[in-house]
């Protein structure tokens, strides 16, 4: 059985994140930076979710996960850890996980693009038969579970369990990229997908990636929550 969670060719941004490592200042964990978010203090002591980590001063990082940064903030963590004030205000959980939706469905507009999304249920099941599969399925989390059921079904007769995001809704699907009821779509092997799935595990401490998982099958499942 084939588990398609891995891409070869990574993006060497990817892998140098993925291998560096900084503390949580929160938990006081040492992680991976694939598994953290940075924050920075703005010019007027607000605090700003870097996503992208490459906002210009000293980096704030807490683990990508709802509760965890919501208690750094409740408890005035970051303006320990900057030793300045810092505003964090009310909405920081909400204005981080909107920016890293933001970026995902970015990189799903530019894999458009650039020919390598694969849109339409039709056209998802043929993908998933193919020899060389998609290396991302995307589904709409309001998605009709006998379609879901399909699609895997497909994925299953060719014994492969591929790397599922079925965060988004189907009204940030269509208006990412720029096309009515967007509900299946799959994203080809290559740097794109590397990035969205490297995204993808941050994204899992806030929303539900709904991988697929059935009976019989042990190990990672390309969950993307580990």
């Amino acid at each position: 059985m084939t588990i398609v969670t891995q891409i070869d060719g990574a993006m060497p941004e990817t892998a140098e994140m993925s291998a560096r490592e900084r503390r949580c200042i929160a938990t006081g964990d040492i992680l991976p930076e694939a598994r953290l978010l940075r924050f920075v203090r703005g010019p007027e002591g607000e605090l700003v979710p870097d996503v992208e980590a490459k906002l210009p001063g000293r980096g704030l990082w807490v683990r990508a996960e709802r509760s965890v940064i919501a208690q750094a903030a409740a408890k005035n963590l970051f303006a320990k850890a900057a030793k300045a004030s810092v505003a964090a205000g009310e909405k920081l959980v909400e204005r981080t996980e909107a920016r890293l939706v933001e970026r995902m469905l970015a990189h799903l507009g530019l894999a458009r693009r650039a020919g390598e999304l694969i849109l339409g249920f039709d056209q998802v099941e043929k993908a998933l038969r193919n020899p060389r599969p998609p290396a991302v399925i995307i589904e709409a989390a309001e998605a009709a579970p006998d379609g879901r059921r399909k699609l895997q079904a497909a994925a299953r007769s060719q014994g492969r369990v591929p790397f599922v995001i079925g965060a988004f809704t189907n009204a940030e699907l269509s208006l990412a990229l720029g096309r009515e009821n967007v509900v299946h779509a799959a994203l080809k092997p290559g740097r794109i997908a590397e990035r969205l799935i490297f995204e993808a595990a941050r994204l899992s401490g806030f929303r539900p990636l709904r991988p697929w998982v059935w009976e019989g099958f042990s190990g990672g499942a390309g969950s993307g929550s580990g």
